[in-house]
């Protein structure tokens, strides 16, 4: 929010979000009164970004009058839990400084990442490793927490934003709106210090720090791999694998009598099948419409953090419901 109402000066001024998205983006550039320039990422291409589409948004934008003036993106991603790879970071990089955008690098669940194929890799280290003139000229806002990941988790607040390229005069200023904020938060501070200087090899905790993060991750892993596949499972349910943060992000491809239903009972299709799930199962989710979706494409979110032991009587729950769900609501007369 500080750097949001830093770059915002009035409603002509857009960021470039990803849909979909963390919904407080979306809240605080309104807040500031800014204008939200949204870029869709590609479910077909495991969540990927894809350029082409985006710089289209900037063009629409530019077209209205919007000065588009910075770039969030989410790595690993919520609510969708994909990575970036080094490539498209580059690309994006390389976009930033044709377009002149602030990156706005929002890397909190840089430590949850459950496959091998694309580790998290920070657009910090991407962008100085391409050298100049992008590693000197292109403005960089890094984001990270303890709020998420196994560190404090969403009890614990505390983060941080390190500002690369930023000139001195605008830190100086942002320093003086930081510190209009009077009262620390104390424990934050304190599980800080522990995120940025983790016990190491030798320490007398080490043993135990490592051993804990491990099966942590590790149980995360085997959690992502089967809520993805109990969901892939489920009659007219696709998901892609987690393949960091904490959610999942199924796409539910709903019947068109379930979605007259919804539109009868003035409600979203996705929050309706969601509604209807909590009644039967006590399974809470949030609709994709809280996230943006494209015209006519369903989802919801769901966490992969509840108890490993859970997951299976869980995902069997959900598979009951949504196939009963899907069936109740099938046009046979198609069939």
């Amino acid at each position: 929010m500080q750097m949001l109402n830093a770059i915002i000066r009035n409603e002509r001024d857009g960021i470039l979000v990803p849909v979909p998205q963390y919904p407080l983006y979306s809240a605080a550039i309104s807040l500031f009164g800014g204008s939200l320039v949204p870029y869709y990422l590609e479910e077909e291409a495991n969540w990927g970004l894809d350029l082409v589409s985006t710089r289209q948004s900037v063009a629409e934008a530019r077209s209205k009058g919007i000065t588009v003036r910075a770039m969030v993106i989410i790595n690993p991603g919520n609510p969708t839990g994909q990575c970036l790879s080094e490539a498209n970071i580059r690309e994006l990089l390389n976009f930033c400084y044709q377009e002149n955008l602030v990156l706005l690098a929002d890397e909190v669940y840089q430590q949850n990442v459950y496959q091998d194929e694309r580790p998290f890799i920070s657009a910090r280290k991407v962008m100085f490793d391409m050298g100049p003139p992008v590693s000197r000229e292109v403005q960089l806002i890094s984001f990270h927490t303890v709020s998420k990941g196994y560190w404090g988790e969403c009890g614990q607040r505390g983060g941080y934003f390190e500002m690369t390229n930023i000139p001195p005069k605008t830190v100086d200023e942002i320093y003086k709106v930081a510190s209009i904020a009077l009262s620390p938060n104390v424990p934050g501070q304190i599980f800080m210090g522990l995120m940025v200087n983790p016990p190491k090899p030798g320490d007398i905790s080490y043993l135990k720090y490592s051993a804990e993060s491990k099966s942590i991750l590790e149980s995360l892993r085997r959690r992502a791999q089967i809520m993805t596949d109990g969901f892939n499972s489920c009659r007219n349910v696709v998901c892609n694998f987690t393949e960091g943060a904490m959610y999942s992000f199924p796409q539910i491809r709903l019947p068109q009598r379930a979605m007259d239903v919804a539109k009868s009972a003035g409600k979203a299709p996705d929050v309706y099948y969601c509604l209807k799930l909590l009644e039967a199962t006590g399974i809470s989710t949030v609709p994709g419409s809280g996230f943006g979706q494209k015209e006519g494409v369903f989802h919801l979110r769901t966490t992969i953090l509840p108890a490993e032991e859970d997951m299976p009587a869980i995902m069997s729950s959900f598979k009951k419901f949504n196939d009963s769900f899907m069936e109740q609501y099938q046009d046979h007369s198609r069939l």
